[in-house]
């Protein structure tokens, strides 16, 4: 299989520096919410309007798409985006979620690390309307719903576990 890149030279992926210790107002360690061997779950730093506290569940490998994805590591971001929606549901009382992932520019990817996008969900959210009203949300904003997560899901949430 040929490798599909859109990674530009010396690209400084966030997923990977977060998982670094290497932190900014995007990516906090406050942020994560699980952490397994394969994979981990943080709060995203953007939000639509309506659907607060979405998170990301992301392959601790630095994998670029969908194209390249091993097995064991495909298994274990499906596994960790499971809980993560059951997770969601129950300490965000939403009514449901929705699962996305984007791949290549055409396809909607702008972070050039695989990561799957859960949501929390409310009757009339318009969340697929709303895709242009997405903001970048501060840290203290994105804390109370990670410290909610990381309660309910009961799973480790730093990377030295």
């Amino acid at each position: 299989m040929s490798t599909i890149t859109h990674e530009p030279d010396a690209y400084s992926c966030p997923f990977c520096r977060l998982q670094e210790g290497i932190v900014d107002e995007r990516n906090a360690a406050s942020d994560v919410v699980a952490v397994t061997d394969h994979a981990y779950a943080r709060i995203a730093p953007k939000w639509w309007p309506g659907n607060p506290g979405a998170v990301l569940v992301i392959p601790r490998a630095h994998i670029e798409n969908i194209y390249e994805l091993s097995a064991i590591d495909g298994q274990a971001v499906w596994d960790l985006v499971q809980r993560v929606a059951v997770g969601i549901r129950a300490a965000y009382k939403c009514e449901g979620t929705s699962i996305r992932q984007h791949n290549e520019p055409a396809g909607g990817q702008d972070v050039w690390h695989l990561h799957v996008h859960v949501f929390p969900r409310h009757a009339d959210d318009r969340l697929y309307q709303r895709h242009d009203d997405a903001q970048w949300i501060d840290t203290s904003a994105r804390e109370p719903y990670a410290q909610k997560l990381r309660t309910t899901l009961g799973m480790p949430y730093t990377f030295d576990d």
